[in-house]
């Protein structure tokens, strides 16, 4: 009998009984086995291998056998240093596995990798195979795993040996591809996309590939490989997640045409080579060949193609080698100082009686930057650069790019002022700068600089510039020092060498024919007065040129002209350059910040008075330094994996996107899927078991299911008792390595007999959003529940439903439990035994939150599940119900009647909108809801098959201010509507909710500049016809909304009904329920404003008592603006040793020596002022991160760098005093910091002090505040407490859904984005500081008179009753920036770009450039520099407010619309959302600071209120 070869070769002997799922390859894998087949006997003769003979090699059977570990099915196992080759020994590329048989040499290691271990456990193996099958998998984690499988077992292939790299890069750059493509079509808007778009975005995604020389060449690979990349993906529709299959994408199908074209053409145009394939048109002897059979012709055509594939990529391979000799980019020649130590001074120290200041302090709020382009922009003058024992050295030793293992660093020092453009060197005065200081004193800040990572040189006809950056900043280099001015005088007489040389060659006809030696003979030839004379002798030329030739290389990199870049020249220098043998540092690729934990210029210990904020260790209590101390010396993630992880993409510079867009892009990165489907409650199928033991009752029925079934609290399932509330395990899907754990609410009997139990799923801490920072114990309970067999049951499981003592006075007591606790864990982990679960909070990954458990409804056996019933509900509010009157409906959970008013999307009546086209007015052209009154719904014709999308129903418009004029809805109340008769008939689907209309006069007063109620008012009849608004008419009868009156009203209309002498009960009560509150790195006290407003004077949730602040300046506006609260201007780290101390728990306290004294030497009436456990019901703050930031990687020195960080303190202060409520804010890359992990082990530290927690990132442009500014916050609750909501987003503004990324590839996000509409309108720069008077550059008259009226609603509410204005004060510009300004056109989106390309002359006769010289040289890197010394405009909205505003800064847009100053004082405030009456400390730059690093108080208004909600609820409830 016949035997199928096919099928032989696919079967492995040892496995085939078992089922494919057993196999542990992962499920997401596309495979080939497609290989050319025949069988092949290999003799020990054959098997000759072309490697070192090891004597550790064995049979391939006996390696996997002794690299086993624990697994069921087919073996699996890693692979490394690996080489694929024929049978006779010789390598062949992983293609040919697909028309030859290929075979294996490499070492063998088990699938898990144990840490240090790998080498002791590798197996080396021979000539092993063949290799049966591959399998691409890693889709869905974003980096391609390769897997090859010979009949005994399937490998991972981690790496080649160094020999095979260069056959097997080939491969993986395909399958890399092939992961890109499907990341880019697995979104959402994936299968939208363009073939052009697709290209372009794999492009970039794979630009860091070493294989590829740029953007061009990674484009012509993915198309080459269309057809395999699209035969990869369409292979996963069985398996992909997608809602679309990748065969009916039509964005695939172009890849693999335009591959075909691109096959084609090759067939059309023979190989460029010696490479034929095929007979030769006269070869009379291979006639007839093709005829003979058709399986050889087959195989033919499949090694025509692999050659073929292998011949394009060696071309490739080839260029790119050719690129990159030509260029310096690849790898950057170190300068030996020992060679340019003659062209420089004697040593020298540095030498200063400034009082220079750190510039992590001055910088410390820019957070969120991450990226190198970002950062902010200064000048420096009067400056020197040092090494780390203070020696002057030449700033050439640093390269010019980033570079991997540097050996050197420098610091520097000088006086820090705005950077206007200026600071260029002309030639003939090197040292001066076009600033016009001359020797006149520099009014700026002395600072020290943090170790500077790379400089460049920015070159024009006449000037230079050179800048350098620290991980803090940019400085753009004025003036030197006179002590420092000879070593700069050296940089700066190459680079003037530089640009000579590069005029000499423009003036050829042929660059190409002056060589190197040509282009030193003519410099030598330049006469003494010319400012690049070196010598008369070219061979001193030839060695200045070659020891200084990388600043001459760094300025013809740069420099335009293809043909100088890669001219004779170039290529010459830098072969002398190599032929000196000077090291060479790897050149890193375009990448995110790594800062340092603390700046280590040794400045900072020769000045003790320089800074203060030197890096202290933070202050914690023991469980805090437990778990963050316990996670970095335990956590260790897997090498490879890190790298693919932590790898910074090099980005394109043209398609950088304004600041906001940048941020949600960054959002965008870490959400993988835009939904995850729940599980549903309804029975599943399942599959019975066979032999299973018999499943019987133990007890009888306690009652039965609304449906008729009997319930049951006992069974016997395999000889285990299940009980109601009890665990078990459930293998629910076969691919998962790990059975779920459910909850048993309550068992059940059908009534064909079989024995059921409904089941709530508990999720492990590793599948929630902690991830790796949950306790290996804790599981979570979840609304996610379904019907299962009691056969299914594996066994039960054993789960504490955990309840602890809550308070203050509880925490001792529970960490002796927690502490018992965890040694028996231990000791049953040690012996082997299953596991002790515990549960004490319930997991809501659709509401972000952990909440308290439900104990009272959990398990009780009756038929209900708490969790079947809020899915209930939850989905009854997405149905449509219309009532047979129809005189109502319900839809998506509200009940709408006749008369209503309601929402309606506004692009029913307009669907215009103007665009974006500048960071200042990206709310331009958006619109508030329409609001309409339901009149009458349209009868359908079938009441049972109507829907939402089929109804109509008849309503009024009303009009808003807007929908007039910019001008009536500037002058108008926000709240304000006008009646009109226009009907309109609409689909009930375009209806967004429910509002109310009242009179004025019931709205009540208002404080703040934020609304939270529908509620609007209507006085006048707008006649669109005519365009005339009028009184509303005595015959109009308006049908006002029914109900409670808002509080303001209520308290109103009861002042002055209690007697005299009485005391209101109501008053008290809630006095007595307002939070005393800890406000901790406080700033000025946005955060506290804005939480103290919510709610009337006597109504108000929280009372600042006590409040934490470092910077006096931050700490004396607190105190100015909440005179009732005690401010400590001090570093929390040594309050809260101090606190500890004061109430006996020093012993539970860690902190450094440093805090133990400072706490030790704080006044006696301040300590007698601190708080003690007990006394604090709510802690708020926003903790700075600063060394987290930039933190891309673990390392060994991480934990190092996380004890210094203030996030440990705050937290710490929670867990000391347990307030009933807690809030932290940060920045919203405070989710993304260090890989998340800081916000993971935020969240299990509030978990295990036994908190409810929720978190979000809001908007603030959407709560009241005239500015976009994303903040992350956590709300913790204790359990006892009800966990407050978040706000709902009342104005348009134009920002997407903030999303976290959640564990199982789920997203969430706090509240929806309202680009699309909202209740109000966007408020805009006129609106907020159109009424202030005008005033000039620097003006500094800290009190004047309004001179007018407030216009605007948000004008009359941010005045509120104050007479004088104060702090409306600006800062001064220097005389160029001033012209600048005055130069820039008073009309939206101006910027640096209108500027006319002219000099101007100063007052001190310097003639110097109007347009900044290096923006329109840089431009094209960095998205034009938009909004650069940009105007505001007066229908747009602010830009993020910063600490600085500068025209030449991060958000440059700092220019008054009509005046020509910077922004002041008080117009930052406002677009921040701080009352006029709200005072700030210190100079301009201190009170811009205090602005800019606050929370603005209406989004603090707003959560406050959800905090007062909350609280009344809990009081009503009780």
């Amino acid at each position: 009998m016949a035997t199928d070869e096919k099928q032989t070769k696919k079967r492995a002997p040892e496995i085939t009984e078992d089922p494919i799922g057993s196999r542990k390859m992962p499920k997401r894998a596309a495979a080939c086995s497609d290989f050319k087949e025949k069988s092949l006997r290999i003799s020990k003769k054959d098997l000759v291998v072309e490697t070192k003979k090891d004597e550790a090699a064995v049979e391939e059977v006996l390696a996997v056998r002794l690299t086993a570990g624990q697994e069921d099915g087919r073996p699996c196992r890693r692979l490394t240093d690996f080489t694929f080759h024929d049978s006779n020994g010789v390598s062949q590329p992983f293609e040919m596995l697909e028309v030859n048989d290929i075979f294996i040499t490499g070492l063998i290691l088990p699938l898990q990798e144990k840490a240090g271990k790998d080498k002791e456990n590798a197996i080396r193996s021979e000539g092993f195979g063949r290799i049966e099958e591959w399998a691409i998998s890693g889709y869905e984690d974003g980096s391609p795993v390769i897997w090859i499988s010979t009949e005994i077992a399937d490998y991972d292939c981690i790496k080649p040996s160094g020999s095979y790299k260069k056959f097997y890069d080939h491969f993986y750059a395909k399958a890399s591809a092939c992961v890109e493509v499907y990341k880019k079509l697995s979104t959402s808007s994936g299968g939208n996309l363009s073939l052009d778009e697709l290209l372009a975005g794999v492009v970039r995604a794979m630009s860091g590939m070493k294989c590829f020389s740029g953007g061009q060449s990674i484009r012509d690979f993915i198309v080459s490989q269309g057809d395999f990349i699209y035969n990869q993906l369409i292979g996963l529709d069985g398996t992909s997640k997608t809602d679309v299959l990748f065969v009916e994408m039509p964005v695939l199908a172009a890849l693999r045409d335009e591959s075909s074209k691109l096959v084609d053409v090759a067939q059309d145009q023979p190989f460029s080579g010696n490479l034929r394939i095929g007979p030769k048109s006269g070869d009379e002897s291979m006639k007839g060949l093709s005829a003979t059979s058709p399986v050889e012709e087959d195989e033919d055509l499949k090694l025509a193609r692999v050659l073929q594939e292998e011949e394009r990529w060696r071309s490739m391979k080839q260029k790119n080698a050719r690129g990159s000799t030509s260029s310096s980019s690849k790898y950057y020649i170190k300068i030996n100082e020992d060679e340019i130590a003659n062209d420089y001074p004697l040593p020298a120290y540095y030498k200063t009686s400034n009082e220079e200041t750190d510039e992590y302090i001055i910088f410390d709020s820019g957070l969120d930057v991450q990226n190198i382009e970002d950062l902010p922009r200064s000048m420096l003058h009067d400056w020197a650069l040092y090494n780390s024992d203070a020696r002057l050295v030449p700033l050439e030793l640093l390269p010019m790019k980033p570079c991997a293992e540097i050996d050197v660093t420098i610091f520097g020092s000088g006086i820090m002022t705005a950077d206007d453009g200026s600071g260029y060197n002309f030639d003939g005065d090197s040292t001066n700068s076009s600033s016009g200081s001359g020797d006149s004193e520099i009014d700026g800040i002395p600072v020290f600089l943090s170790a500077i990572k790379e400089w460049v040189i920015e070159f024009g006809s006449s000037m230079v510039s050179v800048s350098i950056r620290t991980d803090m900043a940019w400085y753009r280099l004025g003036r030197p020092s006179k002590q420092y001015a000879p070593w700069y005088e050296q940089v700066l007489k190459t680079a003037r060498l530089a640009i000579s040389i590069i005029t000499l060659l423009k003036e050829q006809i042929r660059v190409a024919r002056l060589s190197f030696t040509d282009v030193i003979k003519k410099i030598s030839e330049l006469s003494k007065d010319h400012p690049a004379f070196i010598s008369s002798k070219p061979e001193l030329v030839e060695r200045y040129v070659v020891v200084h030739g990388q600043i001459i290389l760094q300025q013809f990199s740069e420099f335009p002209d293809a043909n100088i870049k890669k001219c004779a020249f170039v290529i010459g220098l830098a072969k002398k350059m190599e032929e000196r043998h000077h090291s060479k540092w790897l050149v890193k690729k375009k990448q995110l910040l790594q800062r340092n934990e603390q700046n280590l210029n040794p400045r900072d210990a020769i000045v003790p008075v320089v800074s203060k904020r030197k890096a202290m260790q933070a202050t914690t209590t023991r469980l805090i330094n437990r778990i963050w101390g316990g996670f970095y010396s335990n956590y260790s993630p897997e090498e490879s994996n890190e790298e693919i992880h932590s790898e910074v993409k090099e980005v394109d510079e043209n398609e950088e996107l304004e600041e906001n867009v940048e941020e949600d892009a960054l959002e965008e990165k870490l959400v993988i899927t835009e939904k995850t489907e729940t599980p549903s409650s309804a029975p599943r199928q399942t599959k019975s078991r066979s032999g299973s033991k018999e499943v019987k009752w133990n007890g009888e029925s306690v009652g039965k299911l609304p449906t008729g079934e009997a319930l049951y609290k006992r069974a016997i399932v395999h000889g285990d008792e299940i009980a109601v509330r009890g665990a078990v395990l459930v293998q629910v899907d076969e691919s998962e390595s790990v059975p779920a754990i459910y909850l048993v609410e309550y068992m059940f009997e059908k009534k064909n007999g079989t024995k059921m139990f409904h089941g709530r799923t508990m999720q492990r801490g590793c599948q929630t959003v902690l991830g790796n920072t949950a306790n290996e114990r804790e599981i979570f309970l979840t609304n996610e529940c379904m019907d299962f067999q009691l056969e299914e049951v594996q066994e039960s499981v054993y789960v504490d439903i955990r309840s602890m003592p809550w308070g203050h006075q509880h925490r001792k007591a529970n960490a002796n439990f927690d502490k018992i606790d965890r040694a028996r864990a231990e000791e049953r982990k040690k012996n082997d035994l299953p596991t002790e679960y515990y549960c004490k909070s319930l997991y809501c990954p659709e509401r972000g939150a952990f909440v308290a458990l439900p104990y009272d409804s959990m398990g009780l056996g009756s038929g209900s599940c708490q969790a079947c019933e809020s899915k209930e509900a939850d989905d009854g509010g997405e149905n449509f119900k219309l009532v047979a009157s129809l005189a109502s409906f319900i839809y998506r959970g509200t009940k709408y009647i006749i008369d209503d008013y309601v929402y309606v999307s506004p692009y029913y009546f307009s669907s215009e909108r103007e665009a974006e086209i500048f960071k200042g007015g990206r709310n331009v052209g958006l619109k508030a809801y329409a609001i309409c009154q339901l009149l009458e719904i349209c009868g359908p014709k079938q009441l049972k098959k109507v829907d939402a999308n089929s109804l109509q129903v008849k309503v009024r418009r009303f009009f808003r201010p807007e929908d007039i004029s910019v001008e009536k809805a500037y002058s108008s109340d926000i709240r304000e509507l006008y009646y009109s008769e226009e009907m309109h008939t609409i689909l009930v689907d375009e209806i967004e909710g429910k509002c109310e209309i009242r009179k004025k006069k019931d709205l009540g007063p208002q404080d703040v500049p934020f609304i939270s109620d529908h509620v609007f008012f209507c006085e006048y009849l707008y006649d669109p016809a005519s365009g005339s608004l009028k009184q509303l008419p005595s015959n109009i009868n308006l049908r006002y909304s029914a109900g409670k009156l808002n509080d303001g009203a209520t308290s109103r209309k009861n002042k002055g009904k209690c007697k005299e002498g009485e005391i209101d009960s109501e008053f008290i009560k809630q006095n007595e329920s307002r939070l005393t509150t800890l406000d901790i790195f406080a700033g000025c006290g946005g955060l506290s404003e804005g939480l103290e407003k919510s709610g009337k004077l006597h109504l108000r949730v929280s009372n600042t008592k006590w409040a934490i602040e470092y910077e006096e300046a931050a700490g004396d506006a607190f105190k100015l603006n909440h005179p009732g609260s005690l401010v400590f201007i001090n570093n929390c780290n040594v309050i809260l040793r101090a606190i500890m101390e004061k109430s006996g728990d020093a012993d539970d306290c860690i902190s450094t020596p440093e805090a133990a004294e400072l706490a030790a030497k704080l006044d006696q009436e301040e300590v007698n002022n601190l708080p003690l456990p007990g006394e604090v019901d709510f802690i708020n703050g926003g903790p700075p991160c600063q060394g987290f930031s930039g933190m891309n990687r673990f390392n060994q020195s991480t934990w190092s760098k996380v004890q210094c960080e203030m996030i440990l303190a705050f937290l710490s202060f929670a867990e000391y005093y347990r307030p009933k409520y807690f809030l932290l804010e940060n920045v919203r890359n405070f989710v993304s910091f260090n890989q998340g992990q800081t916000f993971r082990l935020t969240l299990a530290s509030l978990l295990e002090m036994g908190y409810q927690v929720r978190f979000g990132i809001l908007e603030a442009g959407a709560f009241g505040v005239p500015q976009s500014r994303k903040r992350a916050f956590i709300w913790a609750a204790s359990p006892e407490e009800l966990l407050p909501e978040w706000p709902e987003p009342m104005h348009v503004f134009a920002a997407p859904e903030l999303k976290i990324s959640m564990a199982e590839k789920l997203q969430y996000s706090a509240v929806r984005s309202t680009t699309k509409g909202a209740p109000f309108r966007p408020l805009t720069v006129r609106d907020t500081i159109g009424d202030l008077p005008p005033v000039g550059n620097g003006a500094s008259n800290a009190s004047l008179e309004y001179q007018g009226e407030p216009i605007s609603w948000f004008q009359k509410k941010i005045r509120g009753s104050v007479e004088r204005l104060i702090d409306h004060i600006s800062k001064e510009m220097n005389e160029l920036n001033l012209i600048r300004c005055q130069r820039i056109p008073k009309r939206p989106g101006a910027d640096w770009r209108d500027l006319p390309d002219e000099k101007v002359k100063l007052s001190n006769g310097q003639l110097v450039d109007l347009i900044p010289w290096c923006l329109p040289n840089t431009a094209k890197r960095h998205n034009q520099w938009k909004g650069l010394f940009g105007r505001l405009d007066w229908d747009g909205n602010f830009p993020t407010s910063i600490t600085d505003p500068q025209p030449m800064g991060k958000v440059g847009m700092c220019f008054h619309p009509e005046q020509d100053r910077i922004v002041t004082v008080r117009e930052c405030a406002r677009s921040q959302g701080f009352p006029d009456s709200y005072k700030f400390s210190g100079a301009v730059l201190h009170k811009h600071r205090q602005i800019g690093n606050a929370v603005p108080p209406p989004l603090a208004y707003a959560l406050g209120k959800k905090l007062k909600e909350a609280v009344e609820s809990k009081r009503r409830g009780s």
